[in-house]
């Protein structure tokens, strides 16, 4: 069956005006798409009107998840794509997880190659959460094969299956939230597959800034977000364990070259540290 009208392509946005036309240019005709602005771009709407992409202003900074729900929810096709906006989806790539996702009905999602800006190749083995039966072998796999979890930066998956398991969840602001949907859609719905086929190119770090207030509340989040997850499926001592990392990578030595790893784990700590109060779930202001 041809890719056409079956995909939406769902990004958000947050500080992301200089990267942002380069995924949307890459979004092919097949495709429909959708941004949903979390605030902090000038000129998102234009960049938005000239791609032709449907964009959703949230109020404030909502987190990944919520915007990512945000988009889907006024998505209407099999297919929803959620990419990262300093990506770029390579010619063929949609047509090419589709037409996996037609080879494997029992499949619900799938990551593509992810290649970042030396030209790696990249796909997640396992992760805090995943089931450690599925094992992948190293190297990397030349057809499609089972994975225990999934990558958030460029994550395809069927929407009725989306739906089902009530998308990312809102308690999540930032990290961490692929790794919990991964986990649900696998228990609940089907097998994950990784498309090696398939490539989306991923520079890393650039979609929303690299000031040290945008480092320290990304270790913050990061931190709040693990202890949450792992008491959300069962793991013992989440926030002591949390706590304990974050601690140990805050007095690693190379911090001290670089304010912006300062600024990461200090916010970890911070983060890991608020978490032994609540438990680290995002609630509204």
């Amino acid at each position: 069956m041809s890719a056409d009208g079956r995909i939406t392509v769902i990004t958000v946005a947050y500080n992301s005006d200089a990267v942002l036309p380069n995924l949307l240019g890459s979004v092919p005709a097949s495709a429909k798409a959708v941004v949903v602005d979390n605030g902090g771009g000038q000129g998102v709407e234009g960049i938005a009107a000239r791609f032709n992409a449907r964009l959703i202003r949230l109020t404030g900074n909502q987190g990944f998840g919520r915007a990512c729900n945000a988009g889907a929810a006024v998505a209407q096709t099999e297919f929803l794509f959620f990419v990262n906006p300093d990506a770029r989806i390579e010619r063929g790539a949609v047509e090419t997880l589709v037409a996996t996702a037609d080879a494997l009905p029992d499949a619900v999602a799938f990551n593509p190659a992810m290649v970042d800006g030396k030209g790696r190749r990249h796909f997640r083995r396992q992760s805090a959460l995943s089931d450690p039966s599925i094992r992948v072998d190293d190297g990397d796999p030349s057809t499609p094969i089972r994975v225990p979890t999934l990558l958030g930066g460029a994550l395809f998956c069927r929407r009725a299956a989306f739906e089902k398991v009530g998308g990312f969840d809102p308690a999540i602001f930032l990290y961490h939230e692929d790794d919990d949907l991964a986990v649900r859609l696998n228990r609940e719905c089907g097998p994950l597959y990784y498309v090696p086929g398939a490539v989306v190119h991923h520079e890393g770090g650039t979609g929303s800034g690299r000031s040290l207030t945008v480092a320290r509340l990304k270790g913050y989040h990061m931190a709040r977000a693990r202890a949450y997850v792992l008491a959300k499926h069962g793991h013992a001592l989440p926030r002591a364990r949390t706590l304990a990392r974050a601690a140990f990578e805050l007095l690693l030595p190379h911090n001290f070259l670089s304010a912006r790893r300062r600024a990461k784990h200090a916010g970890q700590f911070a983060g890991a540290w608020s978490a032994l109060k609540d438990g680290g779930p995002f609630k509204d202001e």
